[in-house]
């Protein structure tokens, strides 16, 4: 899920990932299911020895294909449907603009209906196909019309759907009569192939149009996170600048003026006791803002991230939580200190989240390493109920994830649990 909630939504993490996982630009959990299917398939053949002609027939990825292929036909029916009815509206109306949001949202229906024929080629074509990013866009409705108009995948989707009717009609019409013939006919052992055959044909389709590997793309993205890296550390900027000014910035002032004061009382020598008052209080607001400043360099990057690690460091963060918060830490090799500051503040601003706004009675935070990635989870039990509609608390954070390479998800129902799970490049 491509979704973050408001600053009041509750954080959370849950259980460590599959180790087949990678990371979020190869999708990996989508092409897992692909890639242990053509597993099975393949070791089926080899272990049983099997002659392809025998083995083909009691592949069970042929069955899929074959109800794959019937199953594309309603599909090719409604999206040529929306491509063409919508389209043709948007067309005909954009001479008074009004058209332009409906070309706008008939390329973004054709791009949610070309996923459902993503997710169909991956299951019954064993097709590889990336999971596209989110759709990124500016402010207002200009922003996202601008986005949505300048994407190539959702042209590319226009494009499959448009094609997908015709290659549907043929594929699920040649798959049913095959089915049909194949119950009392020899053509039984040339039907295996013959759906294989338009399997294939079905899969290159898919990996060609609705795969997100085209170079402008890819600049596209990397243009994204750039602008999210300059915009994220103009906002630490800022906050930094806010609790120095608001902070110890106003504690030294008090500090200056008490000392002031003391100073006339004791050169005069006409009050030593309010003398002696002021000397404690100034002392008081030496140590709070002593305080603040030690808080303020531990959100910017804390000496026992940099001796000690994320085990030790994340600890110190679960200590400081009014929840009761279990850490799991199992990264046998540290990732690059990039990647450890950004794990470090997720986890430092989650944890906040969950004492504010979780009402929950505990939570979990788990962290390991597979491969290359480093996976974290932060799980509580609190209302749920996280909207990210209606605020923008993790969207710095998701934002954060992203300009790194990596991904946030996040899985709130009502009544919770909220499951808050990022993956990072061990290596930035």
């Amino acid at each position: 899920m491509d979704a973050v909630t408001k600053d009041g939504g509750a954080a959370a993490a849950g259980g460590p990932r599959p180790a087949d996982q990678t990371p979020a630009d190869l999708a990996p959990a989508d092409l897992a299911p692909a890639d242990l299917a053509t597993a099975e398939s393949e070791g089926r053949r080899s272990g049983t020895g099997l002659p392809p002609i025998v083995a083909v027939i009691v592949d069970p990825a042929t069955y899929r294909a074959a109800l794959s292929l019937v199953l594309l036909l309603p599909l090719g029916l409604v999206g040529f449907v929306w491509v063409v009815a919508t389209l043709a509206i948007g067309v005909l109306l954009s001479i008074t603009l009004v058209g332009i949001p409906i070309v706008a949202a008939s390329l973004m229906g054709a791009r949610q209906i070309a996923a459902v024929g993503r997710q169909l080629a991956r299951w019954g074509f064993q097709a590889k196909i990336a999971t596209p990013p989110p759709l990124a866009y500016g402010g207002g409705p200009i922003g996202w019309l601008a986005a949505v108009l300048l994407d190539a995948l959702s042209w590319r989707s226009v494009l499959y759907l448009v094609v997908l009717l015709p290659m549907s009609i043929v594929s699920a019409v040649v798959t049913i009569v095959l089915i049909m013939a194949s119950v009392l006919s020899p053509i039984l052992i040339a039907a295996p192939w013959i759906v294989r055959a338009f399997s294939a044909a079905n899969r290159w389709l898919a990996e060609r149009l609705l795969a997100p590997v085209t170079l402008s793309e890819r600049v596209r993205r990397l243009q994204d996170r750039r602008r999210q890296v300059v915009e994220s550390a103009a906002d630490e900027r800022r906050r930094i600048e806010r609790d120095l000014h608001d902070g110890a910035q106003a504690r030294l002032v008090a500090l200056a003026l008490d000392l002031g004061m003391a100073k006339e009382k004791l050169a005069g020598g006409s009050d030593p006791e309010r003398a002696a008052t002021l000397v404690a209080s100034a002392h008081d607001e030496v140590k709070r803002a002593l305080s603040e400043l030690r808080d303020l360099t531990r959100g910017i990057h804390p000496a026992v991230l940099t001796d000690r690690g994320l085990d030790a460091a994340l600890s110190a963060v679960a200590a400081r939580c009014t929840v009761p918060v279990v850490v799991s830490v199992d990264v046998p090799q540290r990732p690059s200190p990039a990647t450890e500051q950004i794990t470090y503040y997720c986890v430092s601003e989650l944890l906040v989240n969950v004492s504010r706004h979780s009402r929950a009675s505990a939570a979990a935070v788990t962290v390991h390493r597979v491969g290359d990635l480093l996976l974290l989870d932060v799980r509580d039990d609190g209302v749920g109920g996280a909207d990210p509609v209606r605020g923008t608390g993790l969207r710095g954070l998701a934002e954060r994830v992203e300009s790194a390479g990596g991904r946030l998800v996040l899985e709130s129902p009502a009544g919770g649990p909220t499951v808050i799970s990022m993956e990072l490049p061990c290596a930035l």
